[in-house]
């Protein structure tokens, strides 16, 4: 029987789901394995084979784990919220649940293609209001929630609020956006306007002032990531920095859970590295500085407090609110252009790029250490959202610092025995520090006219000189808390999520507003569903899309959503205009996946406690910041409410490399229509240009199906090579200006969904990043054949006996099983595939078709090759599907060699090769070696003067 890839695969996709093969409960009589991929949002364009290769990957794993006896849960489902649909039904005016239904659709058709073991019956979908009614839940919990640094955990609003009547907030440690001092007396006397105001500072969903990439164009805020040189990354939009009033989520609250829980999980360092550098813990100081001739302070955050005596300037962030303050009039026109500027500026931008701009304010701050006048100059190497906005400059031992004082003309004061600063800063943070101001009366007197204490900045008694940087930064820090001139504070890069979005495709927040102030809809009045609106665009008064919705406001007697005409501020309110960002749907869809027709809860207790968490993430390096700061931070949330059984929600990530597209490019000779060969272009002056790869094969070019590909070729001529039109290659992003997508629907249609698997696979190490290269698929495609004709021959005649295996079918098999068991649990697919091919080229040389070895052999190869193992597990005898089998164990006893293969070398050069027992004597090899002719012949008239024997490796004589 043919091996008949496309009727075996229909075949099987099609029992598959008759059977209900990978439908998933929970069992408490099994172990469970929870295998996850990063789910797409399913895109206009469909998948390209670049798409699979991570489902491929777990896919695979899903299937080894279900053989070794897990209950393995393997679900998908689409991230339905995007910009691009929205941006389509703006242009088009098609509504973007059209859309993104028609996109998933395809979506759904090309991933049943390929033969994932996906519990469809799980599905999700971020856009469908039973699911999102869990989204809004959780925003709803945060919002009503506050963290309590004390219990490093979440905690009910209501504790703050009972607290404030009896206490006022003296002794309060929570989370927070600013510092805050009221009495209880204070706290019962403000409206319920203000209260709420105050409760504000302390919720973990909050409503702040923030600086955003406000992009006019697209009418909407864009995160880091969602902007390029400037502009939005879809459309090239101009993007500048604004304030606006914006949800945010207090994922700082979290900073050290979030770096302790990397110690408990099973991820790379390099991405460990990377979470870390973004939450970017730091231990230091915040102090105090006057401005002179002013009553204006301000706090500065530093690492480095025993750096004081260098400071020579101080540095304010654009954003910073300080600047309008210390800017004075003389400098107002240069600062206002300067702002300007700045604000087309991302803060990834601004990290990255290492030019020096700056604009002097005016105004000079006065070192409470010294007593010194220091110009307060404004730069955008300085971002708001860290620390205080504010930094003091030592550019002896900063570069960024350096390089401004330097371009600036600032006085530089190294602090450090020996350190030459007169090409760069000296950024060690090992030395003896020298140049503390020795005290004088002079300097006294110098320090009370301009308002220092002397006692308090210490100009009597902190001399650091001598002291190791450890030592002083350790002295430094105990000074400024023992003086009072600020406190010793750790601090964390990590900012607060912004969560507002000004587009109509996303989740509505469930808030109406009242007197200006926010408030939860009903719990059981959710999910609150998008409105519909007449157009996309934000409206002319500039607010968002949902401003366009008619029937948007929320009736609270009635508890439901009624027209706006009804509006009256006392029972009727208007509703929140904004959507929630992209990452809100996959903050916990994790937790969904475990429960996802659940109407009463997000995840019931007992299923939660089942699955815990997911043993295995799968997805792309893109997500090591975003997604997976916020689904942590999400997690580590609901636990705190009870919600998640385990804390960290991802226990082994695995991130897949990028299939990179292989180019084809033709050559036109310049000013005709004719085509001249790769070999020969170089006879001719020529331009190139992409070509559809998808009319290429082997790099030879289909010219029939290139002269009919686009209208401007259809009177194409050619110069050949040997009767052939040899392109040339390149390896490119897979895009589609670049004509190299290649889709995943002509290779199965061509060589089959278990040649494309094995072929992704083969590739290279799953998670580097490698070219689609079509011209190797035909070796893939062989060796499953070669694998059918170990069951069927030409003439379909079955082969398969129920003879014993003898001792070498064994060890080939056994070798295989240990090869591949320890591939698949490291990943290491491609050197599985190869093994899988020597297996194969063994047992047909043998002419093996023994049930004892095909049957193990099957069960090995259906994670990579499900269809044909499937077929060909039915066709043995077997009942029931090969997913259900028992993974093959292996017996070392096959593996031992009884014979071993020694190269026999005369001075170091191989000669030849001899075959001894493996547990034969260095006396006996040496013996039989030398008697052997070829030894002869090699020693013929010289003289031995020694034989090294290397235990079951080589035989080395040295002659002369």
């Amino acid at each position: 029987m043919e091996y008949n890839f496309r009727e075996i695969e229909k075949k099987w996709q099609k029992r598959w789901v008759e059977n209900k093969t990978y439908q998933v409960t929970e069992d408490e009589t099994k172990q469970k394995y929870y295998v996850l991929n990063m789910f797409p949002y399913p895109s206009g364009a469909g998948l390209h084979v670049g798409h699979p290769l991570g489902y491929i990957a777990s896919d695979i794993y899903a299937r080894y784990k279900r053989l070794q006896g897990f209950n393995v849960l393997n679900p998908m489902g689409y991230d339905a919220y995007g910009l691009p649909a929205e941006q389509y039904a703006i242009q088009t005016g098609q509504h973007p649940a059209i859309t993104t239904v028609n996109n998933i659709n395809r979506y759904r058709e090309q991933l049943d293609k390929i033969g994932f073991s996906f519990d469809w019956n799980r599905e999700i979908r971020t856009c469908d209001p039973e699911y999102y009614h869990w989204t809004q839940w959780a925003f709803q919990k945060m919002f009503n929630s506050y963290y309590c640094n004390d219990e490093k955990q979440a905690r009910p609003i209501e504790e703050l609020t009972e607290a404030f009547a009896k206490y006022g907030n003296e002794g309060l440690n929570a989370a927070c956006s600013e510092e805050l001092r009221f009495t209880a007396d204070e706290w019962n006397a403000m409206s319920e306007k203000e209260q709420q105001e105050v409760l504000m500072n302390y919720r973990i969903a909050y409503l702040g002032e923030t600086m955003v990439n406000w992009c006019p164009q697209l009418g909407t805020v864009l995160a880091n990531d969602e902007v390029v040189d400037g502009v939005s990354e879809r459309g090239g939009f101009p993007v500048v920095q604004k304030k606006m009033r914006q949800w945010c989520l207090r994922v700082s609250a979290y900073a050290q859970r979030l770096l302790d829980g990397l110690d408990t999980i099973d991820w790379t360092e390099s991405l460990k590295e990377t979470q870390k550098n973004w939450i970017g813990r730091s231990e230091g100081a915040e102090i105090q500085f006057k401005v002179k001739d002013s009553d204006l302070e301000f706090t500065i955050f530093t690492t480095r407090a025993d750096t004081m005596f260098g400071v020579t300037f101080m540095v304010l962030a654009p954003e910073s609110e300080l600047v309008a303050q210390v800017t004075t009039p003389e400098q107002k026109d240069d600062v206002d252009a300067y702002l300007e500027r700045t604000k087309k500026r991302t803060e990834r931008e601004r990290i990255s790029d290492r030019s020096v701009t700056g604009v002097f304010s005016g105004s000079y701050a006065v070192n409470p250490f010294t007593g010194e006048a220091v110009p307060i100059w404004i730069s955008d190497y300085v971002l708001a959202g860290y620390g205080t906005g504010a930094i003091m400059a030592v550019p002896a031992h900063d570069s960024r610092d350096y390089a401004f004082a330097k371009h600036f003309g600032l006085p530089i004061v190294p602090l450090v025995e020996g350190c030459d600063v007169s090409e760069e800063s000296f950024d060690a943070k090992e030395g003896i520090v020298c140049n503390s101001p020795i005290i004088n009366e002079e300097l006294r007197m110098k320090n009370e006219e301009s308002g220092c204490d002397v006692e308090a900045n210490g100009n009597s008694s902190l001399n650091l000189n001598g002291l190791t940087i450890k030592e002083a930064i350790a002295t430094t820090k105990k000074y400024v808390k023992e003086h009072n001139l600020g406190r010793v504070k750790v601090n964390f890069r990590l900012r607060d999520a912004i969560f507002s979005r000004q587009r109509y495709w996303g989740e509505p927040f469930p808030v109406y507003y009242k007197n200006g102030m926010p408030y939860m809809i009903d719990e059981n009045c959710l999910p609150l569903e998008l409105p519909e609106v007449a157009k996309f665009l934000p409206t002319e008064t500039g607010e968002p899309p949902l401003g366009h919705a008619t029937k948007w406001a929320w009736d609270t007697a009635n508890k439901c959503v009624v027209d706006n005409n009804k509006i009256d501020n006392i029972t009727v309110f208007p509703l929140e205009l904004n959507t929630m960002p992209g990452f809100a749907g996959s903050s916990a869809y994790y937790l969904r996946y475990m429960d996802p027709r659940n109407h009463t809860a997000l995840v019931d207790k007992k299923v939660d406690e089942y699955w815990r968490n997911v043993d295995l993430y799968v997805g792309g390096t893109e997500h090591a910041t975003g997604h997976l700061i916020y689904s942590r931070f999400w997690n580590k949330f609901l636990y705190d409410l009870g919600i998640s059984a385990v804390e960290e929600p991802f226990q082994k990530l695995v991130n897949q490399g990028m299939i990179q597209g292989r180019s084809n490019f033709v050559y036109r000779i310049k000013d005709t229509n004719t085509f001249v060969s790769l070999n020969l272009k170089d006879q001719y002056d020529t331009t190139p240009l992409h070509v559809d790869v998808n009319i290429v094969s082997n790099d030879v070019l289909d010219t029939e199906a290139f002269k009919a590909w686009r209208p401007e070729y259809e009177t194409a001529e050619f110069i050949l090579e040997d009767g052939k039109y040899i392109c040339g290659w390149a390896v490119e992003k897979m895009s589609k200006s670049m004509f190299n997508v290649v889709n995943p629907d002509m290779i199965v249609e061509k060589y089959g969904a278990d040649t494309l698997r094995m072929y992704e696979m083969f590739l290279g190490p799953v998670e580097q990043s490698k070219p689609w290269d079509t011209n190797g698929i035909d070796g893939v495609h062989r060796f499953i054949k070669k694998f059918w004709s170990l069951f069927y021959d030409r003439n379909d005649n079955y082969l398969v006996t129920d003879e014993p295996a003898n001792k070498e079918e064994l060890k080939s098999l056994h070798k295989l099983i240990k090869k591949v068991t320890g591939d698949i649990e490291q990943f290491s697919y491609n050197t599985s595939i190869s093994a899988f091919m020597i297996c194969v080229n063994e047992l047909f040389a043998m002419k093996c078709s023994k049930k004892e070895i095909l049957n193990r052999l099957t069960v090995t190869l259906a994670p990579f090759a499900p269809h044909v193992c499937e077929e060909l597990w039915e066709t043995l005898g077997n009942t029931g599907s090969v997913c259900d089998a028992q993974w093959p164990a292996y017996n070392e006893e096959y593996l031992v060699e009884n014979t071993v293969n020694y190269t026999i070398s005369f001075n170091g050069k191989a000669r030849f090769n001899m075959e001894f027992p493996a547990d034969a004597a260095s006396d006996t090899i040496q013996e039989t070696v030398l008697s052997d002719e070829r030894s002869i012949k090699w020693i013929d008239g010289k003289n031995i003067v020694k034989v090294i024997v290397v235990p079951k490796k080589i035989v080395n004589i040295v002659i002369k």
